[in-house]
């Protein structure tokens, strides 16, 4: 049976879009359209440009004024209600904000307080080791330095490891020339002495330990015993075997006797200060005085010594 062709296609040609049923329109075309919205908008640029000019040139009385004015009334109740609505999310914003500005404003503060703190630490480290260490020089220059001694200046590389146990370590040894029983002493008076010595750096013992003793004597009266530590705690020393015939008086000044006999001589060569009699007492059963001194020398805060080697063979 043979096909009858359809009255709308022809022979080479795909059928279009169909229309809408019943309303006999065609599609716009493309072109059409996009050249009116061109057209349009051209129109809306040059009203808005006269407008512009009409504007500025008219007075404050005319009818674009007015028409400003009447609109700005109209407006101003929502406005003023997207102000309110929109006020306490700004203010949110502005208060974190604020906080944020003001963690990284308090970091950066405490971070530069930090800076300065250690370097007014540093600062007044610094001077201190330099008083002292001017105060060993002056010393060192001073007419009241032993002869036949050279001073080698160190710091003190290690405290007492207890109460019982009154050693410090020094930073000189024996490439220095250090040898046992060198002298120590500070700018206030008397240390110890270097009780054993390794190449760069020697162990002193203070004069505070149980086991240290010098040969001292009242620089005012003359009265002569042996300073050691005493029974009590702390850094308080006695001048021990003081006969009860001697004269001693509270405020005296202890300093070494530097005895010599024949080739023996004493460790610590005479009149370094030792410290100030406190107090004098007697027992009549007790064969000598009892007699407390007060060190010149603060051996908890000791930071800077000067180590005595002999310039003669001892």
């Amino acid at each position: 049976m043979a096909t009858i062709p359809s009255p709308s296609h022809g022979p080479g040609r795909r059928p279009g879009p169909a229309a809408p049923a019943g309303s006999g329109l065609r599609p716009r075309p493309p072109a059409r359209s996009a050249l009116r919205r061109r057209i349009v908008a051209t129109a809306l640029v040059v009203v808005s440009l006269a407008l512009l000019s009409v504007y500025f040139r008219e007075s404050n009385g005319g009818p674009l004024h007015g028409l400003q004015s009447a609109g700005a009334t109209v407006l101003r109740p929502f406005e003023v209600g997207a102000e309110h609505v929109a006020r306490p999310f700004r203010d949110a914003a502005s208060w974190f904000g604020g906080l944020v500005d003001a963690k990284s404003e308090n970091t950066k503060l405490r971070r530069e307080n930090d800076r300065l703190r250690n370097q007014v630490v540093r600062d007044v480290t610094a001077v201190q080791e330099n008083d002292q260490l001017r105060r060993l020089l002056a010393l060192r220059d001073s007419a009241r330095f032993p002869s036949n001694y050279r001073a080698l200046a160190t710091t003190v590389l290690s405290r007492p490891s207890g109460q019982f146990v009154q050693q410090v370590t020094v930073g000189v040894g024996s490439s220095s020339g250090v040898q046992v029983h060198s002298p120590v002493i500070t700018a206030d008076g008397l240390v110890g002495q270097v009780t054993k010595v390794a190449r760069h750096v020697a162990l002193v013992t203070l004069l505070t330990d149980a086991t240290s003793a010098a040969s001292g004597v009242d620089l005012r009266t003359g009265a002569s015993g042996i300073v050691r530590h005493g029974q009590s705690t702390g850094s308080t020393l006695i001048l021990d075997r003081v006969a009860k015939d001697k004269i001693v008086h509270p405020k005296d000044i202890v300093i070494t006797a530097g005895w010599r006999s024949g080739k023996l001589a004493d460790i610590y060569p005479k009149g370094l200060p030792i410290g100030v009699v406190t107090s004098v007492g007697q027992v009549d059963t007790d064969l000598y005085k009892n007699i407390q001194v007060q060190p010149f020398v603060d051996f908890s805060s000791l930071e800077f010594v000067l180590v005595l080697v002999p310039t003669k063979t001892p």
